[in-house]
């Protein structure tokens, strides 16, 4: 798992760059300022832990006891990701509001993907 992560990790924060690029030099213009934000939060989260899941694989070689929570820890990062920073890409893009009710769940799974890890490292 310590690859996978280091993959996800890694192809995550190449969507977060290629997107945050698009936000900056394509949108500029073509959304409203209140959504261009909600773009960028998007963005500043997925870059965040798109090197949360690279650490994650770096933890998973270590942390080698408590291999199945720090797993669970990279899966619930990366459901975040698509929840959370995915949705206010699409709430941004569409204007579609209700999209907004699906980020807080992928805040959740980055809470609980942080937490596990946390308990893997204390135990």
């Amino acid at each position: 798992m310590m690859r996978l992560f280091m993959m996800l990790g890694s192809v995550n924060m190449f969507l977060a760059v290629a997107l945050g690029a698009f936000g900056a030099h394509m949108l500029k213009t073509k959304i409203s300022a209140d959504m261009l934000a909600v773009y960028q939060t998007g963005v500043q989260y997925h870059m965040i832990h798109a090197v949360g899941l690279i650490a994650i694989g770096l933890a998973a070689d270590r942390l080698t006891q408590n291999q199945s929570l720090v797993n669970a820890s990279g899966w619930a990062i990366v459901i975040g990701i698509i929840l959370f920073s995915g949705s206010l890409y699409v709430l941004s893009l569409s204007g579609i509001k209700v999209l907004g009710a699906i980020t807080p769940f992928g805040g959740v799974a980055f809470l609980a993907g942080w937490v596990m890890l946390a308990i893997a490292a204390m135990k």
